[in-house]
């Protein structure tokens, strides 16, 4: 967290370039009055540890380092590629190899593939990863168009999902399918749901209209 002031990312940008930080790409994720939580995502030297960051961010004055993790939001374009292969090959398998792809290139805990609602309920037609074993999900969020993050305390989502501090992204799979991914403790960027969002929509192209139509 920072001051939202003019000045104030530049500052934290030459703190953290006098310590050896690349600086890759920035994100905000939140504004409130008289401050902003923005996302660095940061390349160290091999000599360099973590805890240099802290350090050089507490030398601005006002700024405050929530937290430090891996970098996740970049899509290996390999696995990305695998993935897409994997669905041309086996289409009639393709959902459940669609979720557990997902779950890996984004390095999620798990992901579902879930069918447009009925009578407020969703069916599961596949999952993916350490999925949580459900049959349907109540769905009030639905449309799923466009990507986005989704709470994890609604009455909607089990109560184990907020417990773990489960972080949820939802994006459209077709016109009657949607892709519910959840990962723990590791915020969605908005670089990564317009990613999540392009995936989905290439997946689509590759996998048969009778699979994604099944759940109606």
């Amino acid at each position: 967290m920072l001051p939202d002031r003019p000045g104030a990312l530049g500052a934290v940008a030459t703190a953290l370039g006098l310590v050896g930080a690349d600086i890759l790409s920035v994100d905000v994720i939140e504004r409130a009055p008289g401050s902003a939580t923005d996302d660095f995502v940061v390349e160290l030297p091999p000599d360099k540890l973590a805890d240099s960051l802290v350090s050089a961010a507490a030398t601005v004055p006002g700024v405050q380092v929530e937290s430090i993790r891996p970098y996740a939001g970049q899509i290996d374009p390999h696995r990305e590629l695998e993935l897409l292969e994997a669905l041309a090959r086996d289409p009639d398998s393709s959902l459940p190899v669609l979720a557990g792809g997902v779950a890996r290139i984004f390095r999620a805990g798990w992901s579902l593939v879930l069918a447009e609602p009925v009578a407020g309920q969703s069916r599961v037609l596949a999952s993916g990863g350490a999925a949580p074993e459900l049959d349907s999900l109540p769905a009030p969020w639905w449309p799923p168009r466009p990507a986005r993050t989704l709470p994890a305390d609604d009455e909607w989502a089990p109560p184990d999902w907020e417990r773990l501090g489960t972080e949820l992204a939802v994006a459209p799979l077709g016109g009657a399918a949607a892709l519910l991914v959840g990962r723990p403790a590791l915020r969605w960027l908005p670089s990564e749901l317009v990613r999540l969002q392009h995936l989905a929509a290439i997946a689509t192209t590759v996998t048969p209209e009778a699979v994604l139509d099944a759940g109606r």
